[in-house]
């Protein structure tokens, strides 16, 4: 368990970024991952007055606050409808309702863990992030970059009729996944990410048309199987890498069944 010097309930998110940017503050966002571990936290500021566990939807995007629960994401009926049970299928295996109710989506995607369900679906929908220091990027971008100081307040998904399928590998129904892969389609584009090799999820540099020819499909599978893979307790790189193409494959079948 954690121990922590001070405690200090943000008032602001300004407030949040300057007290983050010394090296002994932690934020707390839902806690459930910071409680399994021994460290001595200097300054623990806590990020739940600030109004950021609400989903809202406007006309472009649902703009999902960086403290919202992965329950909300499982249940959330509109984020759902929208994209066909997406966030249901990105979040109903993370261990237990009870977790559930405690994770955010923001401490979820600013840990950046290779085997998140969540970066790797969201990758797929073409996100954007809001920092409170560096303001809105990519999503792909901010997965890509080292952990910083900043601070994530909320994410943005566009509404723009792009649809995306989810597929996972667990060894058990509740444990951490083997393999993820998530595929998205808009504009006749497929988009592919693959995570949980255990490195974080990553986007496959190669498009392809939804109506591709057998030979494309090959030429993206190939670039699936490029990406590098490693072994640990839960699978090995041999397998890991096979599995990528078959959950890809899975995936883009979804997408062209509609």
């Amino acid at each position: 368990m954690y121990t922590a010097q001070q405690y200090v309930k943000a008032e602001s998110l300004q407030q949040a970024f300057e007290l983050n940017q010394k090296r002994n503050t932690t934020l707390l966002a839902g806690g459930c991952w910071l409680r399994m571990t021994r460290r001595r936290v200097g300054t623990l500021v806590d990020l739940s007055a600030l109004g950021l566990d609400t989903i809202e939807e406007t006309e472009d995007a649902f703009i999902l606050g960086a403290m919202v629960t992965l329950r909300q994401l499982e249940t959330h009926k509109a984020l759902n409808e929208t994209f066909h049970g997406l966030f249901r299928e990105m979040t109903r295996h993370i261990v237990g309702v009870q977790f559930r109710n405690c994770a955010t989506l923001g401490g979820s995607i600013v840990a950046r863990f290779g085997f998140s369900d969540l970066l790797c679906a969201l990758l797929a929908l073409d996100c954007q992030v809001e920092l409170v220091g560096a303001g809105l990027i990519p999503l792909e971008q901010y997965a890509a970059m080292d952990y910083d100081r900043d601070v994530l307040a909320r994410i943005y998904v566009k509404k723009n009729g792009r649809r995306a399928v989810y597929q996972s590998m667990r060894n058990t129904k509740t444990d951490l996944p083997v393999l993820n892969v998530a595929a998205s389609v808009l504009d006749g584009q497929v988009r592919v990410v693959v995570g949980a090799r255990p490195a974080r999820a990553k986007v496959v540099p190669m498009s392809l048309p939804l109506a591709a020819r057998e030979e494309q499909k090959q030429q993206l599978l190939e670039q699936v199987q490029a990406l590098s893979y490693a072994g640990n307790m839960r699978a090995g790189e041999a397998y890991r890498r096979h599995l990528a193409s078959v959950l890809t494959g899975r995936c883009l079948a979804a997408l062209q069944e509609g």
